[in-house]
């Protein structure tokens, strides 16, 4: 059987973090969302990968290139990107008869699709309390039909990880173009399901749908709390490690330092002296937290910098960031009321109270900055010293 990875898409909702990067390569615990898939499908015995690019694509098939733990992978480059079933259709350019499809910004334990694979034709579900956002799967054991955005509705919803013969490419040359202008996948299993069986297999383990930035900080809970690692670095004296702490090798935790797990830290990062990290924190390769430094539920990327007098608190930071002395970020709005952030022209309701900043990579601040909740700020963008920053800030924009 053949995977086909879905991961053409530039994904808009992700901003400011695809400003450099295709989606499927943003960090999720260190590593890219993409290589979790690639592992679990590694580790269910799938040899033959097909990954499916667009935007940034390049950069995904530079870096896994054209075998990943015995795996064959190979690229299919998506010129235009309408909707999920004409990038389905890519696949059927090769002779298999039976294909594990999946969506490349998924995050999921590898035996999501242990069941699956044994199934022609089958769509993997998961229960979900509030379905309004999913698909809805109706049907008992086989699929009568996805049904897109049910308000009020709870239920099992559509996993975006489907097993199909190459009959499905027939259905989807048939899909007529979505009031949005796509080419809907989901209406083509509709249109196969009224004709042939399609299983719903029910997965009750680990899923998550990484739609926008703060969905990222939900991932990291979820993995932090199963992960298993260990101590490589240097910890010097005086320093507290309370729970499940993972430090990367080269790492070196200065003294008067206090961390409460669960947290990741990657290699050769320079933590304290003084620093206090906070649960469901994840910190990259070759970061910097520094002197009275506090970072909590949050993720800091490989290269980044909070040395000096600084609070990080329900955020990402992106790579190569630093911070200026006394840079301070607010998580917390006073009503205590969900923080709201405007995500591509439209007012999006994070369901969070609690949210800082989302930053893309290269940004420098001043000293004394303060950010406000559920700020975005682009890419390459200097914020000078004692200036206050609230709402969208575009990439290489320069803040005075």
């Amino acid at each position: 059987m053949r995977a086909f990875i879905l991961a053409a898409g530039e994904g808009t909702r992700m901003w400011p973090l695809t400003d450099t990067r295709p989606k499927p390569l943003i960090p999720l615990a260190n590593k890219p969302i993409i290589e979790h898939i690639l592992d679990a499908l590694v580790e269910n015995g799938v040899e033959k990968i097909s990954i499916l690019i667009g935007y940034e694509g390049r950069q995904i098939a530079e870096r896994y290139g054209h075998d990943y733990r015995g795996a064959t992978i190979d690229y299919v480059y998506q010129k235009e990107r309408r909707g999920t079933g004409d990038a389905a259709l890519y696949a059927s350019k090769y002779k298999d008869e039976k294909f594990l499809i999946l969506n490349g910004d998924l995050y999921f334990e590898k035996d999501a699709i242990s069941e699956i694979l044994n199934h022609d034709n089958a769509v993997l579900g998961v229960y979900k309390e509030n379905a309004e956002p999913y698909g809805l799967l109706i049907g008992n054991e086989n699929l009568e039909e996805i049904r897109e955005k049910v308000p009020n509705s709870s239920g099992l919803v559509n996993a975006g990880i489907y097993v199909f013969n190459r009959k499905i490419f027939d259905y989807i040359k048939k899909v007529e173009l979505s009031p949005r202008g796509e080419i809907e996948f989901t209406d083509a299993i509709n249109m196969f399901a009224k004709e042939h069986e399609v299983k719903i297999v029910q997965y009750d383990g680990l899923w998550l749908d990484i739609g926008y930035p703060w969905h990222l900080l939900d991932a990291i809970k979820a993995y932090l709390e199963k992960m298993e690692c260990e101590i490589k670095g240097e910890v010097e004296d005086n320093v507290v490690l309370k729970g499940k702490v993972c430090i990367g090798e080269g790492t070196r935790i200065m003294s008067g330092t206090y961390i409460e797990g669960p947290v990741l830290i990657g290699k050769n990062c320079k933590i304290g002296p003084n620093a206090y990290i906070r649960p469901y924190t994840v910190i990259g390769d070759n970061c910097h937290v520094g002197n009275s430094c506090e970072v909590k539920a949050s993720i800091i990327m490989n290269g980044s910098k909070v040395p000096h007098f600084n609070y990080v608190g329900d955020s990402i930071i992106g790579e190569n960031c630093n911070l200026g002395a006394g840079t301070k970020v607010a998580n917390l709005r006073l009503d205590e009321k969900n923080i709201k952030v405007v995500v591509k022209d439209k007012i999006v309701d994070t369901g969070r109270r609690k949210l800082g900043v989302i930053m893309g990579d290269n940004v420098h601040t001043g000293i004394n900055v303060s950010i406000d909740v559920g700020t975005m700020i682009g890419s390459y963008t200097y914020i000078a010293p004692g200036a206050r920053v609230k709402g969208v800030v575009a990439a290489r924009s320069r803040i005075y």
